[in-house]
């Protein structure tokens, strides 16, 4: 039977949700549909979603749906990869449509990693799992691929309608393809309901108080190997749902993947055909389960080592162990990079060890490293990567996979035939919602070079099979603003060193990373740097604590001081004003604590008021 449905059931009519939710789309504040990354300052990372819903349902319950309202809420989410008000109230409704929790709704753009989410939980578990369908499964999904790569298990069961679900002991998962994603059937041997569509994504229901610590687990998924399903599609999802128009379809679309495909070839000067993913992490999950799948192919009793710099952006490091922990071969290595530790010479003490163990080696590496924008001496890179080594019994190693992520200078030229690293298997991966697309969206892409192109069809198959391919909207803001990136990078970095400059001589006991002018002319032109402010105290402690207060003290006088321009955000490769964050309490969120780095992170556009920043940096500096 129906719990509930929009039009039908007494609580529809009780608390007249569409009639509220109709007004909230009228009044839409624009930052809703608009921003990918919301401030640090307003945001408590521990009561995602909740804070946002508990002061949204005052809304509801007054039955105000100002504009000035709905813009005093509360950040839902940091980054709408995450989420973002619209999937809250998307989720929200449903869940009251549903008498569920709202934490118990989770909207995805993929139909098919709610239920790897599931699946992922229930292998680290021993408990198993029935996936039943009506009709037809998502096209993307692949039952074979799932089992023997990614290591699930689980039973697949086709039923003629609901009622035939069978009593299972474990965990019931019940595939549904409707138009509506708001209309749910319960019955009782449904663990997890999922609405999917092929257009819009997912709407997964857990169902009852035995599945609930199963949300946490799911809400980690989307977090890492995939998206929420984007401020867009809900806002369509939203619109059907209470009758307003909406529009289905993208005319341009195969016009718009033409022209992004051309521009990032010409960007990177690659060969290959390049990916396109709903986002940097969901195309480096694909890139990690298409080289594993590779590796299990060509290799079946090898073991498969990730190596991985430990203070690299968290969402790697998480994601490579979260896929280790998964598969028995498949180990991650620390690759130090930083302090004492130099790329080069780490990359040859830990691929000679692989080596000898006959093992498969490959390298995940940002050029230049996060968050401290360190660059290598590339021809030793080079060198290090094409080495032959042999094992222990003398014969010769598989040779590496270089993984760079390019996300701080995607301008840089590694693949081309005359490139750098043209004689070695190298990938290259960024993440779309930095420079590609102005901080417009949440896309990522990956390319290789000649000698990878076997491996871009692995992973072209991953991406595929996690539904994880950009969306519409997506590729029409790629195909707007990457040709206008390389000119955007040059302008940000002008910036950048000028304002660098400046601290240089305003704040000289300050330890500043940036590239040099050397490798600004070799191309590396990020606009990020980092800043290790002076500190005191007499001992370790005293001055880690002085130090730490001091950065807040730093960007909450930039963020008061000027509004309209300085954020407390964590990205980069925005298109006008200037961002400051803090490594550790952000993009190094799951990293071990011992390899955080406690500085400041600026980030500058190609578009803003300089000299007024430089202003209040002085006045910062009077103020020590």
């Amino acid at each position: 039977m129906y719990l509930a449905s929009l039009f039908e059931g007494e609580i529809m009519e009780e608390n007249n949700i569409p009639t509220y939710i109709k007004e909230v789309l009228e009044n839409l504040p624009p930052d809703w549909l608009n921003l990918t990354t919301h401030r640090l300052d307003i945001y408590d990372e521990s009561a995602a979603k909740t804070q946002f819903l508990e002061q949204f349902e005052t809304l509801f319950k007054n039955h105000n749906s100002d504009v000035s309202a709905l813009h005093a809420l509360p950040t839902a989410y940091d980054y709408i990869r995450l989420g973002h008000p619209l999937s809250c109230i998307l989720e929200w409704t449903l869940a009251n449509l549903n008498q569920l929790n709202p934490e118990n709704v989770i909207s995805f753009s993929s139909q098919t990693v709610p239920v790897l989410a599931i699946l992922r939980t229930n292998l680290l578990n021993g408990k198993n799992t029935q996936i039943v369908y009506t009709g037809k499964l998502p096209d993307a999904f692949d039952a074979e691929t799932l089992k023997c790569v990614y290591g699930y298990k689980f039973e697949l069961k086709q039923v003629e309608n609901i009622e035939a679900i069978p009593e299972f002991e474990g965990s019931t998962i019940f595939i549904s393809q409707q138009k509506e994603l708001w209309k749910v059937e319960h019955y009782p041997n449904i663990d997890f309901y999922l609405q999917t569509h092929s257009e819009l994504g997912s709407v997964l229901f857990v169902i009852g108080n035995q599945n609930k610590n199963y949300i946490s687990d799911i809400q980690h998924v989307r977090r890492r190997e995939t998206i929420a399903m984007t401020p867009v599609n809900c806002l369509k999802t939203l619109s059907t749902l209470v009758g307003s128009t909406s529009d289905e379809t993208n005319s341009t679309l195969k016009t718009n993947k033409a022209q992004v495909l051309e521009a990032i070839k010409t960007i990177t000067n690659s060969p290959t055909k390049p990916l396109v993913g709903s986002s940097g992490l969901s195309v480096q999950y694909a890139i990690m389960m298409g080289l594993i799948h590779d590796a299990q192919e060509k290799h079946p009793e090898k073991a498969i080592k990730f190596i991985v710099p430990p203070n690299c952006y968290g969402g790697t490091n998480d994601q490579a162990r979260r896929v280790a922990a998964c598969i028995e071969n498949v180990e991650v290595v620390d690759l130090p990079v930083d302090g004492d530790n130099e790329m080069v010479q780490s990359m040859e003490t830990i691929l000679a060890k692989i080596a000898s163990e006959d093992a498969i080696p490959y390298i995940i590496a940002e050029i230049p490293t996060n968050p401290r924008v360190e660059v290598p001496d590339l021809i030793q890179l080079k060198n290090a990567l094409s080495a032959v080594r042999k094992t222990e019994k003398g014969e010769i190693a598989i040779d590496p996979v270089f993984i760079l992520d390019q996300t701080f200078c995607p301008n840089v030229l590694f693949l081309g035939e005359d490139d750098l690293l043209s004689s070695v298997r190298t990938l290259s991966y960024a993440s779309g919602s930095k420079f590609p697309s102005g901080g417009k969206c949440t896309a990522g892409y990956v390319v290789g070079n000649k000698k990878s192109e076997a491996l871009m069809n692995k992973i072209e198959l991953h991406l595929q099979l996690c539904d994880n391919e950009a969306t519409a909207l997506q590729y029409e803001i790629l195909a707007t603003q990457l040709p206008s990136m390389n000119q955007r990078i040059q302008n940000a970095y002008q910036n950048t060193r000028d304002f660098v400059n400046f601290i240089k001589e305003t704040l000289p006991s300050a330890k500043l990373n940036f590239v040099s002018e050397d490798l600004a002319a070799q191309g590396f032109t990020p606009s990020v740097f980092s800043l290790d402010l002076p500190t005191k105290g007499t001992t370790d402690a005293e001055r880690e604590t002085y130090k730490r207060a001091l950065n807040l003290k730093l960007i909450n006088l930039m963020i008061s001081k000027i509004p309209n321009e300085s954020k407390f955000c964590v990205s980069y490769g925005q298109l006008q004003g200037c961002y400051w964050t803090i490594p550790a309490t952000s993009t190094q969120g799951t990293t071990k604590e011992g390899d955080k780095d406690y500085i400041v992170r600026g980030s500058l556009s190609p578009q803003m008021d300089l000299e007024l920043h430089k202003k209040v940096f002085a006045e910062f500096v009077g103020n020590i």
